[in-house]
């Protein structure tokens, strides 16, 4: 990869700290609405995996302990904690008998839908106050960000990682 330089390069980087800076923010609101929400309180960490499992329906816990740059026993206990709520289960995985395949449950798949409303209902309360012409442009970025990040290899499966399609699996990739 090449690194940028120029004169270019200096609003672009600009645009990388505000999008920092808003994620910033986000990770606070959206972890003091986690408090107020209703149980079962499940950590940052715990819902990072549950987006990744239903991101990768029918993911290998290794590729999963690879995307989040963690180690094999850190992702197991999380793991063992959302299948403790019901919210994700382990499936034996066809094509390696020491593999397990992960889905997120109808249970977890509602906790998730009610995490993304509360998340979506602060979001417009503060787009509320937005411009509807910058609301627009708004739009617009975050496509073309959303885009970039979704086809950056940090958050790609290793070509070992990717299963087979196998009939009465859970392979089914859902788009984000």
């Amino acid at each position: 990869m090449t690194e940028r330089t120029g004169p270019a390069v200096a609003p672009v980087r600009a645009v990388a700290r505000q999008a920092g800076a808003i994620a910033e923010l986000l990770d606070v609101m959206w972890e003091q609405d986690r408090n107020d929400g209703p149980p079962p309180y499940i950590s940052v960490s715990q819902l990072r995996v549950m987006y990744l499992v239903d991101r990768e329906n029918g993911i290998r816990m290794r590729a999963l302990t690879r995307l989040l740059g963690a180690s094999p026993p850190s992702i197991t206990r999380l793991v063992d904690r959302l299948q403790a709520l019901g919210f994700v289960e382990r499936r034996p995985c066809p094509d390696s008998r020491r593999e397990v395949l992960l889905g997120v449950t109808l249970a977890g798949r509602r906790h998730l839908a009610q995490v993304r409303g509360r998340r979506d209902r602060l979001l417009l309360q503060a787009l509320d106050s937005v411009p509807c012409h910058q609301r627009a442009a708004l739009a617009e970025g975050l496509a073309g960000l959303q885009q970039a990040l979704a086809g950056h290899p940090m958050l790609r499966l290793a070509a070992e990682d990717a299963r087979p399609e196998v009939s009465g699996c859970l392979r089914h990739r859902r788009t984000p």
